[in-house]
């Protein structure tokens, strides 16, 4: 009897409809702000997510630039350190 009551699953088209005619009946007018602060909120959301995603690529340039900067200036002149190519 558990496994039965666990196995229930989303609500089909009529209890669709009654939840929206329940919603309708008990927030009335103030459905148009709601949806209207949670396109805002989902705009803003995205808004940031977009921010910290270039933050993200921008650090990992810097840190691309600083990385390739570092090697530059420490790698050894091949032609004068190679030991396979003195024996040669």
């Amino acid at each position: 009897m558990l496994d039965n009551i666990l196995a229930l699953g989303l609500p089909g088209n009529t209890e669709w409809i009654i939840i929206l005619v329940i919603a309708v009946l008990i927030f009335g007018r103030r459905l148009p702000e709601i949806a209207r602060g949670l396109g805002k909120s989902i705009t803003e959301f995205k808004k940031g997510i977009k921010d910290t995603e270039s933050d993200l690529h921008k650090a990992l340039d810097e840190s691309d630039e600083i990385a390739e900067k570092h090697t530059q200036n420490n790698s050894p002149d091949d032609s004068e350190d190679d030991p396979k190519e003195s024996s040669e």
